[in-house]
């Protein structure tokens, strides 16, 4: 497996990273790459109760499950996608760090939005969120319905900043690799605070300043994927509230990991982290330092 370019998937042994190894699967399927499927395993730190001290009779026994859920996964992964390449990794460690290490190496990192916890939870408020911030690579979260109906379309949030265009990247692919429409979101509502500000803009000439902002950074896009159909949404309103809306009848929603702030800001911990929490739909998050498009 060449490590630069294949797509790693975390798993956990529970149900929920299995239908994040399908997910993962059948995107590596579509990208024509391997599939590494990695379990971090961290040691417990306390016996069960009642026992003393089981020593290395019970670390096989806990390492033996991991090695156990690991296999399974990538049964899973092969039973879903006939002929993906899958390596299995088993890794002593801390899910973010193992999953954080193994992005400088993969074009794509894959985790559910939760798991078991114990060997090795993966829970969304320290994994996803840790990910998000530090991953090298682009991140799915896989949420809602992963299996959406055929044909739907894939969205992203664009926040009219240069810092959008790794993300525009990733969705741009994923439309066009699905064959799918690209819905492109920009919301401007949330971002005025004041009062006494807000009663004397014109609101009319706002609209037409944000829906130029968004066209002029899809211009590019647009040339370099003209098969991909686009629909503009342009709305006064927080864009955290209609990305969620919006991911009702979606594929895949696509953020940044953190945007400019003023009229169009983007942050992991407001608006992505919103969306990660609440999307009916897998979350793809794309930090804004790498490129969604790595060879």
């Amino acid at each position: 497996m060449d490590a630069q370019s294949g797509v790693v998937v975390g798993v956990d042994g529970s149900e929920r990273a299995l239908r994040a190894v399908r997910w993962a699967a059948a995107e590596a399927a579509r990208r024509h790459l391997p599939l590494r499927v990695v379990l971090a395993f961290e040691w417990p730190r306390h016996h069960p109760i009642g026992e003393i001290d089981l020593g290395e009779s019970y670390r096989d026994v806990v390492r033996g499950q991991a090695r156990r859920h690991l296999a399974d996964a990538a049964a899973v992964a092969e039973r879903a996608v006939e002929g993906v390449e899958v390596e299995q990794r088993l890794v002593d460690g801390f899910p973010t760090p193992v999953l954080a290490a193994e992005s400088e190496r993969a074009q794509l990192v894959v985790i559910a939005d939760r798991g078991l916890g114990g060997v090795s939870g993966l829970l969304l408020g320290s994994v996803a969120a840790g990910l998000g911030a530090h991953a090298r690579c682009p991140l799915v979260v896989v949420r809602g319905v992963p299996d959406p109906e055929p044909g739907a379309p894939i969205v992203v949030g664009v926040d009219g900043s240069p810092l959008s265009e790794p993300a525009l990247a990733f969705a741009y692919e994923a439309a066009a690799v699905r064959g799918v429409a690209l819905e492109a979101v920009h919301a401007w509502r949330e971002v005025v605070g004041d009062l006494d500000v807000a009663t004397l803009l014109d609101w009319d000439a706002v609209e037409v300043e944000e829906r130029a902002l968004l066209a002029e950074r899809l211009a590019g896009w647009a040339e370099k994927f003209p098969d991909v159909p686009v629909r503009r949404v342009v709305t006064r309103e927080r864009p955290a509230h209609v990305l969620v809306e919006q991911s009702r009848g979606a594929q895949l929603v696509v953020v940044g990991s953190r945007g400019r702030g003023g009229f169009t800001g983007l942050v992991l911990g407001s608006v992505s982290h919103a969306v990660l929490h609440h999307a009916h739909c897998p979350v793809a998050v794309v930090r804004p330092d790498v490129r969604g498009d790595r060879q």
